[in-house]
């Protein structure tokens, strides 16, 4: 039953990061009418999403390292539901920057937590499985976005463009509830937290036919790479500078 939790939500992100990457395409025209943007301020507008990804894809390792990759996600989810909210209520062009950069933050946080969270509480079977319905859900988000939009413009009035970008929320928020329901990385309990017992727990739960000797072969595989990896520094080592 977690294993199933765990994939619906890594499904949800997928989707959720494609889907708000893309639905300002279909009010992009209606806003620059409605405000009388000119081309610049209208081009911030459309990109301050993407901004936000930037900034979100380079921080996105702090937080998942300092406060656990489930509370992360959560929060990710947290700012598409306020992206999305104040995006369809927003007075202004500025307003609207500054809620579609909070999406963005979002959608660059999870280009790290997610596939991060998948492959540390996968099992080695699923986790190419698990890896690919993330990407694939990427895109039919953007796919559902289009959609939404080609539908939500022809029933939605002069307001349509608010639904347009306001109807992430919905899916925003069963993706927020549905992080309730998240295991902890076993990985972060471990070398993170120094709860190998709470790791062991984990593994225990994803990991049902596994003997007491497995598991404790798996928490000493994670403290192992640990002492073998070393601190960030050593990442970058002449061995590794071409990739």
């Amino acid at each position: 039953d977690s294993g199933r939790r765990n994939e619906v939500d890594i499904r949800l992100a997928g989707f959720l990061f494609g889907f708000d990457t893309v639905v300002i395409s279909g009010a992009e025209q209606t806003i620059q009418k409605l405000w009388g943007l000119g081309a610049a301020l209208h081009g911030l507008t459309l990109s301050a999403a993407l901004w936000g990804t930037v900034l979100g894809a380079l921080m996105g390792g702090w937080p998942t390292e300092k406060y656990g990759r489930k509370r992360t996600l959560f929060w990710i989810g947290l700012l598409y539901f306020v992206s999305a909210v104040c995006s369809g209520l927003a007075p202004d062009p500025y307003s609207l920057m500054v809620a579609r950069f909070i999406g963005g933050v979002g959608v660059g946080i999870s280009t790290v937590a997610a596939p991060l969270y998948i492959s540390e509480i996968s099992l080695a079977h699923a986790r190419g499985r698990l890896t690919g319905m993330f990407q694939f859900n990427i895109v039919f988000g953007i796919l559902v976005a289009f959609l939404s939009n080609a539908l939500l413009g022809r029933v939605g009035g002069e307001h349509a463009w608010r639904w347009m970008l306001g109807v992430e929320a919905v899916p925003a928020l069963i993706y927020t509830l549905c992080c309730f329901g998240l295991i902890e990385s076993p990985r972060w309990l471990i070398t993170h937290r120094g709860d190998r017992a709470a790791g062991l727990d984990v593994f225990r739960s994803i990991n049902p036919g596994f003997s007491e000797a497995e598991l404790q072969t798996l928490a000493d595989e994670v403290d192992a790479s640990v002492s073998h990896t070393g601190n960030a520094a050593k990442f970058f080592t002449r061995r590794l500078r071409v990739p």
